[in-house]
């Protein structure tokens, strides 16, 4: 499966946040959405992403103190991005390998999505569903 399938599924929305806002602003966007990480954005360009593991260490780091700073002072800055026509089975290892829990995709220069660990894993849940399935099939057949 691609990764656009999953997109098309789960839908495209990205949450995201401008780099000087607080990280307080942030840790409120997270719990608010529902989600564990940020997508920071400065105007159309992706500068970055802040996830529950940067609140952490942010905290880790400064404190309190922390809450009241910019979230570019503590943003994962180096991206690593998907692309639509990826297979899933290259994101998971890529995902694994570099312990990354979420996902960009950009299209050209465009951002469209974000995926996360708990999609892949998903997609490869029901991929094996669908495959015992149809062995169930064969076999009864």
């Amino acid at each position: 499966m691609f990764v656009a399938e999953i997109l098309k599924t789960k839908g495209d929305a990205v949450i995201s946040i401008a780099p000087e806002q607080t990280v307080a602003n942030a840790c409120a966007a997270l719990e608010e959405r529902r989600v564990g990480a940020l997508v920071v954005c400065d105007g159309d360009r992706v500068a970055g992403v802040f996830s529950e593991r940067d609140v952490v260490r942010a905290l880790a780091a400064d404190g309190g103190a922390a809450l009241g700073r910019p979230v570019a002072d503590y943003m994962t800055a180096k991206v690593i991005f998907a692309e639509p026509r990826e297979e899933m089975s290259a994101l998971m290892s890529r995902m694994t390998d570099r312990r990354i829990r979420h996902l960009p995709v950009l299209e050209g220069e465009r951002l469209i999505g974000v995926i996360s660990i708990g999609d892949v894993v998903k997609c490869q849940i029901a991929e094996h569903a669908k495959e015992a399935d149809s062995l169930r099939s064969y076999i009864a057949g």
